[in-house]
């Protein structure tokens, strides 16, 4: 699965820096490698409403989930997280290394991509290959303007979030 998400970005044009390392248990760890790779750190969360919509919600680090608050402004019902099968199903990983590279494989798209106007804002973003036991650092303006067009989600939504 690592080496078909590295033909991807090759294919695309897309520059990486890959960090290989013990799988990340925690935000601090998270943070740690973030620090190494010269990224800000990035929260990638898989959430489901009522209806069974799917969101992947990537926030910057520093901030705090807030459901609520999210539903509210994309016009959903009651945000909570999407079952470990359901992600292995719809993105093709796992807790822990859930990853904006996994809408390579919802190919059917449906997971909405809800970003933080923070992480849109940074120069590069860290992202797992669909497993945490390696980080990638690509630069933000080729995730949008490249990667999300080419896999059919260049429709996002930017989310505002506080600390």
């Amino acid at each position: 699965m690592k080496q078909e998400i590295y033909n991807t970005l090759d294919r695309l044009g897309i520059d990486y820096t890959c960090l290989e390392h013990p799988p990340i248990m925690t935000m601090e760890e998270g943070m740690t490698i973030a620090q190494k790779l010269g990224v800000t750190s990035c929260k990638n969360l898989f959430l489901v409403n009522k209806q069974k919509e799917y969101f992947l919600l990537l926030l910057s680090g520093n901030k705090k989930l807030s459901a609520k608050s999210i539903a509210k402004q994309i016009g959903s019902s009651h945000l909570s997280f999407a079952s470990d099968e359901d992600m292995k199903t719809l993105l093709f990983t796992t807790p822990g290394a859930v990853s904006i590279l996994g809408l390579i494989y919802d190919k059917e798209n449906k997971v909405k991509l809800l970003i933080d106007k923070d992480v849109i804002q940074a120069d590069y973003i860290g992202c797992h290959p669909c497993e945490n036991t390696c980080s990638l650092k690509i630069r933000t303006k080729d995730i949008l303007e490249v990667l999300l067009p080419a896999i059919n989600h260049a429709d996002f939504e930017e989310i505002n979030t506080e600390l």
